[in-house]
């Protein structure tokens, strides 16, 4: 066994909060993105016992008599993808119900659970659910980015930032998993992205659906990754396979549930006519897309057309985990109008502001690059709390009007001189 290195993460002190005032807290995220090391983490100072669900004779246990195993469990404890017992919710309600102590149940969950039918009934009002993402560029670094804060601020200093240059596509291929990323690039790494994307397949997929052709959902991943960044099309998915379109929008939710795939809505406003309201598709993690592409740095960096589909996945993902341990929730669309105007990623905080972020995998910014975050501009008015094009360069510079170009280190990292991440 490999053992992988354990990284503070940014969202440890939310969980430590709700367990202080929620009955039962589910972290839920891919399988391999380090929730249980992070239960674990927490609840192994606090007296917490561990009991995991991917041990047949517990599961067993579990689904044969519900009420009696909940009732024997003790005080508090953390049950490890509870998603594998879903007879179990039902009886926790029951035991939750009868002595409401905070935090007494640390629950993970690697589908996601309360999509699944009466689960999210049975917990609804006792349960605090925290989203774990694969590892984030910052908390790979130990600091924290900043970044979100800052673009809801309403701007950023000029300053000069490293460019990534040849490094950004090494970052793509490598991902965020944890286990691939104490793997050596290339070869052994992409080799433990497709054993796990196999594993999930045969073991959370079929927990959750019965499918006759499990083989085709390796394919239609690798499909997707092929259009990450791109508007959701389930024609163009499923041409290549002897399959219809409704089957392929299901095998989609699917990969969905298990945190593979992610369907990221449009953004629309009453003041604006003309706009696309199609979903755009992500693939969850860049890492996963290299290795079904069969991609290292160099051959990403060669192809121009997928390292931007790539790049602009991988600053999405990369915002949605820095948005993960927030302290205002947030909220991620696209924008574009039927005139060809678009702005990649648009992030609602809480009720009231809302930025825009494009993303351009050059080294240059001109003027032209910021023409959908105008348009997002003028139909928010007073709303609209900034927008930025990311690139690879050195300079973050104002180009006004709440806009600037901010180099995309400076997104994922911070500031040089940011504080490091707790212990």
């Amino acid at each position: 066994m490999i053992d992988t290195t354990v990284y503070p993460r940014l969202i440890e002190p939310h969980l430590v909060e709700a367990l202080a005032d929620s009955p039962a807290v589910l972290i839920h995220g891919p399988r391999q993105c380090g929730k249980t090391t992070l239960a674990l983490m927490v609840g192994s100072s606090r007296g917490y016992r561990y009991v995991t669900f991917d041990d047949d004779a517990v599961r067993n246990a579990a689904e044969d008599d519900p009420a009696g195993f909940a009732a024997g469990l003790p005080d508090r404890v953390i049950l490890d993808e509870v998603q594998r017992a879903p007879s179990l919710f039902a009886a926790l309600k029951l035991e939750i119900d009868r002595r409401r102590v905070p935090g007494r149940f640390l629950l993970t969950g690697s589908t996601h659970v309360l999509l699944v039918p009466n689960l999210s009934d049975s917990l609804a009002g006792r349960l605090e659910t925290l989203r774990l993402h694969p590892l984030a560029q910052c908390e790979m670094k130990q600091r924290s980015s900043g970044f979100l804060d800052a673009l809801f601020a309403g701007g950023f200093p000029i300053e000069h930032t490293e460019r990534l240059g040849g490094e950004l596509p090494e970052r793509i291929v490598a991902g965020g998993y944890p286990a691939a990323l104490d793997r050596p690039p290339g070869r052994r790494r992409a080799n433990w992205y497709n054993s796990h994307v196999d594993a999930l397949v045969q073991r959370d997929v079929r927990d959750l659906a019965s499918i006759r052709r499990l083989e085709v959902l390796p394919r239609l991943l690798a499909a997707a990754a092929s259009q990450t960044a791109r508007m959701f099309n389930a024609s163009d998915l499923a041409a290549p396979f002897e399959v219809s379109r409704p089957t392929i929008r299901d095998y989609a939710t699917l990969l969905e549930r298990v945190f593979l795939l992610e369907r990221l809505p449009a953004w629309y406003s009453n003041r604006l006519s003309r706009l696309v309201k199609r979903p755009k598709l992500h693939i969850c993690d860049t890492g996963i897309a290299s290795a079904l592409l069969g991609l290292d740095g160099p051959a990403l960096a060669y192809d121009r057309a997928l390292f931007g589909q790539l790049l602009e996945t991988f600053v999405f993902q990369e915002l949605r985990r820095q948005a993960s341990w927030n302290d205002v929730r947030m909220t991620f669309h696209h924008f574009r109008d039927k005139d060809g105007a678009e702005v990649d990623i648009v992030i609602e905080r809480g009720a009231t502001g809302v930025a825009g972020v494009e993303v351009k995998a050059s080294g240059t910014v001109r003027a032209g690059d910021f023409r959908g975050l105008r348009r997002l501009r003028g139909a928010l008015g007073d709303r609209f709390a900034g927008g930025v094009v990311l690139y690879d360069g050195e300079a973050t510079v104002p180009f006004g009007g709440r806009l600037h170009a901010v180099p995309v280190r400076r997104a994922l990292e911070g500031p040089e001189n940011v504080d490091s991440c707790p212990e």
